[in-house]
This record gives C-alpha cells, sequence and structure tokens, in this order.
C-alpha cells in the first residue's frame, strides 16, 4: 500500500466518523438519508482501494455505530532470556507479531492481555505493567483499516501452560531482538518489540504515550 493510499484512507475514516456521529445524533430523515450515502461512498472508495468487496466493506462500515470513538487493541510483550514472545498470524501470511487483539468488553484491559495471550500463544500469564499507549496511526503502517485504534503495551510473566497453536496463530516462539522474523508491522514493529526491552530492562521509564 502506498504513502497516498494510506492518506485516502486516513481521509476516509475521518469521513466515514462523522457520518457514523450524525446519524447518531439526527432524527432529521433527509439528514439520515445524506449520511447513509456518504457512507456508502466511502465504502466504494475503499473497495477500489483494496481487495474487498463492496458488500463485505460494507458489512465493516455497519458494524460499528453511535457516536464514532477510536477501538482498543492489547498487547503482550513477554520476555524471557533476552528473548520476546511472537506469535504467528495466520491472517497476515504466517508473518510474527506480539500476542494480543482487541479488547473484549466486560473485562479489564489486563483481564483482555491475559486472554489474548492464552488463547494466542498457549501460556498463562500475569500483567506487570502497562509500558504504552499508542495511536495506531502514528506508529504502524500500513493503515489497512478504517477503524481508529488505541494500542495498549503490557510487560507481562508466564505463569504457566506450554507454547501452542491455535485458531488464529501457527505458532508461538521466543526470539533475539537482533534475528527477529518477518513482522506483521500492521500489528507490531520493530521499534515497539525494542520499546519492551527498553522498559524490561529498567523498571522505573515512565509509561510512553502518544
Amino acid at each position: 500500500m502506498t504513502e497516498l493510499t494510506s492518506k485516502i484512507i486516513d481521509l476516509l475514516r475521518k469521513i466515514k466518523a462523522n457520518a457514523q456521529t450524525g446519524l447518531h445524533f439526527t432524527s432529521n430523515p433527509f439528514e439520515v438519508e445524506r449520511y447513509r450515502e456518504i457512507t456508502d461512498l466511502s465504502a466504494e472508495i475503499v473497495n477500489e482501494l483494496s481487495d474487498k468487496d463492496i458488500p463485505e466493506v460494507k458489512l465493516i462500515f455497519e458494524e460499528d455505530h453511535g457516536y464514532a470513538t477510536p477501538k482498543v487493541d492489547v498487547r503482550g510483550c513477554i520476555i524471557q532470556d533476552n528473548k520476546i514472545l511472537l506469535v504467528k498470524e495466520t491472517a497476515d501470511g504466517g508473518r510474527w507479531t506480539l500476542p494480543g487483539g482487541w479488547a473484549d468488553v466486560n473485562l479489564s484491559p489486563a483481564e483482555n492481555v491475559i486472554r489474548e495471550i492464552r488463547e494466542e500463544s498457549g501460556f498463562e500469564s500475569k500483567v506487570l505493567r502497562l509500558i504504552a499507549v499508542h495511536d495506531r496511526n502514528l506508529h504502524n503502517r500500513p493503515i489497512t483499516t478504517l477503524v481508529h485504534i488505541y494500542k495498549m503495551f503490557f510487560l507481562c510473566e508466564i505463569t504457566g501452560g506450554e507454547a501452542c497453536k491455535s485458531i488464529e496463530t501457527g505458532g508461538a516462539e521466543f526470539f533475539d531482538p537482533e534475528s527477529l522474523p518477518e513482522l506483521s508491522v500492521s500489528r507490531t514493529t520493530a521499534e515497539q518489540i525494542r520499546m519492551a526491552f527498553r522498559h524490561h530492562n529498567n523498571p522505573n521509564l515512565n509509561c510512553e504515550f502518544d
């Protein structure tokens, strides 16, 4: 994806958010029709920029309702013997990432990252501390979704379990920071892994945020 395409998707995200928020607040039938038309036009443009067909894109648009707000992505950083735990994403061509994903409702951020680590790697864990909150748009390229995402990174440690495959991952392994596999950079970058090591090696560092 080119930088121009990323910028266009960023603009479409703002258009979609405005239309979504407008639909939330208006009761005027003419405004409702206009906001829905704007949403449909945005979906058609996204369709031209991606390999998704319009019905699938519209479904993604329709999954989010009400006042437009960012979604939350949680990531677990587990370091042992100067190696970091990564999982192999089956949905991204076998590239690797920190275990994590969307935060579920009715769970705290810490509970969510523990669940994600268990489901994606097979390991039980506990959270030590929050080390960063990133605006995905500022750190992870290319931009591949119209959803605006905040990413929360937690330093964790293993309490049990063993590495295994899952529905979403093709395995879990520990990697030396100087010998990382091909990363799913829309989820995890090499700089975010280096950040995890900085916090692991220096517990006195403050949480990073945008």
